[in-house]
Order: structure tokens, then sequence, then C-alpha cells
């Protein structure tokens, strides 16, 4: 879509990669992954601006 001064509209996604590294005691790595996800949902794992690794920014879809 074009406005009236020629500018057209774009849709930009953003995406941010952010990484931290915990410890989780469990019998084997599925558990383990299962405890962390849980832990993360719980907000006991808060993951913070300076575990930032990455951000992009995509063109999804023009108007």
């Amino acid at each position: 879509m074009t406005d009236k001064k020629g500018l057209r509209t774009y849709q930009i996604e953003v995406i941010e990669t952010m990484s931290a590294l915990i410890e989780v005691t469990a019998e084997n790595g599925e558990t383990a992954i299962l405890k962390a996800s849980e832990k993360y949902r719980n907000e006991d794992i808060v993951l913070y601006p300076d575990d930032m690794l990455d951000t992009k920014f995509i063109i999804f879809a023009e108007e």
C-alpha cells in the first residue's frame, strides 16, 4: 500500500535471542528439559538484557 506521499508501509518482524545457562538435577535429559521449562513458566528463571545474544530485523510482509 502506498500513501499520498508515495511512501509504503512495511511490517518488520523483530526477533530477539536471549540465552542463560542453568543447572537442573534430573534422572535424564528429557526430565531435565521439562523441569527447566516448568521453572521458566513459573518465572524461577528470568532472562535479563545482559542475556541478549542477537537481534534481527526481517521484512515480514509488504502491505
